[in-house]
């Protein structure tokens, strides 16, 4: 059986990091806030926003959702977010995507303030990690998965790492980071030739496809090291990852389990990004 890369000792780390932070903040009379923006009543959403709520308020930043009407006209919806932009107690914007179709994601990415895009919607934050620029907010997903890897100790330097996934909301960008690591990274997806062969030469790889237990032991070589970004739910509502865990379990050294896994520790990566907001604003 493989080690289990479990995600919530890796929470727990950067939540305590970030509480000192935010004790430092608040003896300045600083006060974190993240300001969420959810439209409509989506139960994946709705998910996530207590998961994060209850992450701000264990690491003391102060957290508002904003929620608005599934039918809401786009010009509304720009209105709420400039003020937010302008709203001098927020630090951190969040806002749940996919949104309505009426909204235009084309559009309103550009006017969400860079300086408060805690989840990396921003051309100019997704053009910081591309450019390996730290002083942008990274996608919360992507930083989970390299946090996960440091806290373990797994050395990425000249490793060779696949990425199974090309989307911009994690194949692309964690493809970026791990550049940064000094790592060897192949991106593939679902017109790559030979895509089995191809990810069974990997030292790692990062599964983040989006199809329920696509990768199978075939698709990794022994002792590989496996991070699964994936997040599916089948007919009976059980949560799957893009790995089938228990066919390759005993083939693999390390793996990180769906759930229990990366999506333990996004909530915490949010946390963090909102208080490097805060002290980037304020010039700290």
């Amino acid at each position: 059986m493989s080690k289990l890369l479990l995600g919530k000792p890796v929470a727990d780390k950067i939540t305590e990091e970030v509480k000192l932070e935010v004790e430092n903040l608040k003896e300045k009379n600083i006060i974190p806030k993240l300001s969420i923006i959810r439209v409509g009543e989506n139960p994946s959403d709705k998910a996530y926003e207590r998961g994060a709520l209850k992450r701000m308020e264990k690491s003391g930043i102060e957290a508002e959702v904003h929620l608005l009407s599934k039918d809401i006209e786009e010009d509304d919806f720009l209105s709420k977010l400039e003020e937010l932009n302008n709203d001098k107690d927020t630090h951190g914007i969040l806002i749940f995507r996919p949104l309505p179709n009426q909204l235009r994601e084309e559009k309103i990415k550009y006017n969400i303030l860079p300086g408060k895009d805690v989840d990396c919607f921003s051309p100019v934050n997704v053009a910081k990690i591309f450019e390996g620029d730290e002083s942008g907010l990274p996608p919360a997903t992507p930083a989970a998965v390299i946090e996960t890897l440091k806290y373990y100790d797994i050395e990425l330097k000249g490793k060779d790492v696949v990425v199974l996934g090309r989307s911009l909301v994690v194949g692309k960008p964690v493809s970026m980071m791990l550049l940064k690591e000094n790592a060897t990274v192949t991106i593939c997806h679902s017109k790559t030739k030979e895509l089995e062969e191809v990810s069974s030469k990997a030292d790692i790889v990062v599964a983040a496809i989006g199809r329920d237990r696509m990768v199978k032991s075939n698709f990794l070589k022994e002792n590989a090291i496996v991070i699964d970004v994936g997040i599916n739910i089948d007919s009976e509502g059980n949560m799957h990852g893009d790995v089938d865990f228990e066919g390759v379990k005993d083939k693999v050294t390390m793996i990180t389990p769906v759930p229990r896994g990366i999506g333990s520790v996004t909530t915490s990566i949010l946390a963090k990004n909102v208080v490097k907001a805060c002290k980037q604003i304020n010039n700290i």
